[in-house]
């Protein structure tokens, strides 16, 4: 039996449908309005799940105040969560119009873009994004540089921007996870190994990478590595489709 894993598409289609709602800032001396105070209530709705009650009190916001920009990026992730792909741009291109250098909303239009194939167009706002010298998370924007340019197959690109995510924050995680993807699927086995260790020190790994690291560490012939990293994908995630792989290649191993 041929090893398998879980990649690619869907790690890539996740990672670009988590854009982030508007973080709101009220001005330098911090006043509340109605409608500010209307979209952060919604973005707490979208938190909780409750997405008719988020879009409910976002469109009451904009209402209250149609120039008010955090509302309108922020409505614009909560359209393109539901699917709403001309609503969500005619909210991000009215956010994108009142303020043009918001890092914020020209990542998350930059995902949507993506998503859509408009990979040009997608480049120049992540571009943008990158230039605001006071943006916190340029990780983020370089990361989902490089999960465009995995959309197009432009693998070299991706590692590339990756490579810089990681410079700016060495623990990002979506970052090492499609670094120890790409690794995988190079057989570059000593790299998975280190950018799965590098995870693990963030927290526990998901199904998917307990179950590369299963894999990498069998190539690698480390068999006490193996049985750590399957005995936490059994008892962890005992009805994960990963450990039904699992399952499947040991049944395998044993009939040998």
């Amino acid at each position: 039996m041929h090893f398998r894993v879980l990649t690619g598409l869907v790690l890539i289609m996740f990672a670009l449908s988590a854009c982030a709602p508007t973080k709101y800032n009220n001005g330098s001396k911090g006043r509340q309005t109605p409608a500010s105070v209307n979209a952060q209530l919604a973005v707490e709705y979208m938190r909780e799940g409750m997405l008719e009650a988020a879009l409910s009190t976002f469109k009451k916001a904009i209402k209250q105040n149609p120039s008010y920009q955090p509302a309108h990026s922020s409505i614009a992730v909560l359209y393109e969560r539901l699917g709403e792909d001309k609503l969500a741009e005619k909210h991000y291109r009215r956010a994108h119009s009142l303020n043009s250098k918001d890092p914020l909303t020209l990542n998350n239009y930059g995902q949507f873009l993506c998503r859509n194939e408009r990979y040009d167009e997608a480049d120049k706002m992540f571009t943008a994004a990158l230039k605001d010298p006071l943006y916190r998370r340029p990780d983020k924007v370089l990361t989902n540089m490089g999960l465009c340019a995995s959309r197009q197959l432009k693998q070299d690109v991706a590692i590339d921007y990756f490579r810089k995510a990681l410079t700016r924050n060495s623990k990002y995680k979506p970052a090492l996870r499609e670094m120890a993807r790409i690794s995988f699927e190079r057989k570059h086995w000593l790299g998975v190994r280190a950018y799965l260790q590098r995870l693990q020190e963030g927290g526990s790994l998901t199904p998917e990478f307990l179950w590369l690291g299963v894999q990498t560490e069998k190539e690698l012939g480390d068999r006490d590595a193996m049985s750590s990293y399957t005995l936490l994908l059994k008892n962890r995630y005992p009805e994960s489709e990963q450990t039904r792989l699992l399952g499947e290649w040991e049944s395998a191993q044993s009939g040998r």
